[in-house]
Parts: C-alpha cells; sequence; structure tokens
C-alpha cells in the first residue's frame, strides 16, 4: 500500500478554477487559515460586501475614528457563520480567541481586536470578513486531486496591501497565468 504524503495548505491561496460548479466559490480568492488531519478552514479575500468597517462597527456599538480605515469593505469570507466576524490580522498579537497561522498573521474572532482597532491600538493590517469557508477531513485534498483549485504559497502583499478587486489577477500573474485563458477542462489548453 502506498501511503500518500501529508499536504498542508495552510497560508496558501487557492484560486477556483473556471469549471467550480459551485457559484458561492466561482472566481474566489481563498486564503487558507488552517489545514491539517481535520480538514480546513479558510476566508475568501476577494469579495467584498456592501459593509464597510465603518457600517460594522455602528452595528457592534464601537466608535471608529481612524477615518483611515472607515471605508475599508468588510468580505464575504464563505459560507460558515455568515453572522460572525474574523479578523485576518498582521501582527498576531494577544487576543481573546486567535487562530495563529504563522509568526506575521492571526485569525481572530473576539470583539477585543475590534475595540482596539476602534482605539488605534490594534493590528496594523487587517482584513474583515463575515463567514468563513470549511472543509472536512480529506475534502480540500480531494478537490484539490480533482482539480477545483490552483494553490499558491500567499504573499501577505496581496491580502492587505490590493484592492479585492486586484487579489485574484495578482495571484494568477504569481503564477504567470492569466486567469482568462484558464481552461475548465484539466489537462487541456
Amino acid at each position: 500500500m502506498t501511503v500518500m504524503p501529508s499536504l498542508n495548505f495552510s497560508h496558501h491561496l487557492l484560486v477556483a478554477m473556471p469549471a467550480m460548479a459551485d457559484s458561492v466559490f466561482s472566481k474566489s480568492l481563498i486564503y487558507v487559515c488552517e489545514h491539517n488531519e481535520q480538514g480546513a478552514l479558510g476566508i475568501i479575500v476577494n469579495r467584498p460586501i456592501s459593509l464597510t468597517l465603518d457600517d460594522l462597527f455602528a452595528q457592534i456599538q464601537v466608535t471608529l475614528a481612524d477615518a483611515e480605515i472607515k471605508s475599508l469593505p468588510v468580505h464575504f469570507g464563505g459560507p460558515v457563520q455568515t453572522d460572525r466576524g474574523f479578523i485576518l490580522h498582521d501582527p498576531v498579537g494577544q487576543w481573546q480567541s486567535t487562530l495563529t497561522i504563522n509568526d506575521n498573521l492571526g485569525l481572530t474572532t473576539s470583539k477585543d481586536i475590534l475595540e482596539a482597532v476602534a482605539a488605534g491600538k490594534g493590528p496594523r493590517n487587517i482584513l474583515v470578513t463575515l463567514g468563513y469557508t470549511g472543509w472536512a477531513q480529506g475534502q480540500l485534498e480531494r478537490e484539490m486531486a480533482d482539480n477545483a483549485w490552483l494553490s499558491i504559497p500567499a504573499a501577505e502583499h496581496i491580502l492587505f496591501d490590493l484592492p479585492a478587486e486586484e487579489r485574484l489577477a495578482t495571484t494568477m500573474g504569481l503564477l504567470g497565468i492569466d486567469y482568462a485563458s484558464l481552461s475548465e477542462d484539466a489537462g487541456h489548453a
């Protein structure tokens, strides 16, 4: 029996292939925050919604004083727990509920990080989503084997420095591929 090597797509960007049948993920760019033997968790990083950080902070009754980030969009992070906020941030810091991704990045779900951001004492880079994307044990590996996704190690400048509408094309450019040129059929140019 051949043992398959363990794949880990943590801190990778996944690009949905054009044949992606699920409209939730069509043309999505997902940042994988955690991938282990239990499954995977990620957030879609190129789907801003009509809600801004200023709107979100007003909903949770926290005053956001920093005019520079008031207009930043909140993103649709995925179809799981869409009523809950997920904050991808750099640096990791010490928050009540944080998944540490690597030495630089964390994903936090507790309100204390938002209060710190509002007070100007939060992380320097944030990306806020409502909801996340999840995969059950072995599901992401199967989807990768079925050519549902392209994977590339994540580059933080894509997550924090680029507008959402440029993130997919920039990621594809790092692979040397134009998204429009991708075929829907694996193995065909």
